[in-house]
């Protein structure tokens, strides 16, 4: 749908690739489903969820044996995200660098995005 020729819509670190393949061979998964909902007080949230089969409308990312796929609404988006995993003393779990992101709220756990006009526009000068 967005798209480059040539280019992935998302990439993903050695770490993240390492995680996706080690959830998806754990629970016999075909890949993750990567998206966006509205939530949280910046305005949107990531989402993330199990997939057993491939659905024709998302765009798929495979990488190094990881596999994910991205919702249709979701596309613009994400285009140009790199997604990482961090372990951390605290915490551990999957981190988006998303050049799209205009805000982040002060946790980390909702996002802004450029205005979608903007998102287009952009797509169309990279063509």
């Amino acid at each position: 749908m967005f798209s480059i020729p040539g280019k992935q819509a998302v990439t993903m670190t050695p770490a993240a690739v390492k995680q996706i393949t080690k959830l998806m061979d754990r629970d016999g998964r075909h890949g993750l489903r990567i998206g966006v909902k509205k939530g949280g007080c910046a305005g949107m949230e990531y989402t993330m969820d199990y997939v057993d089969e491939a659905d024709p409308s998302d765009e798929t990312v495979e990488q190094d044996g990881a596999r994910v796929m991205i919702a249709p609404m979701a596309q613009m988006f994400l285009f140009g995200t790199e997604i990482d995993y961090e372990v951390s003393l605290l915490e551990s779990g999957f981190k988006f660098r998303n050049p799209n992101v205009t805000d982040a709220c002060g946790c980390g756990e909702s996002i802004k995005f450029k205005d979608v006009s903007e998102l287009e526009a952009e797509q169309a000068n990279n063509v």
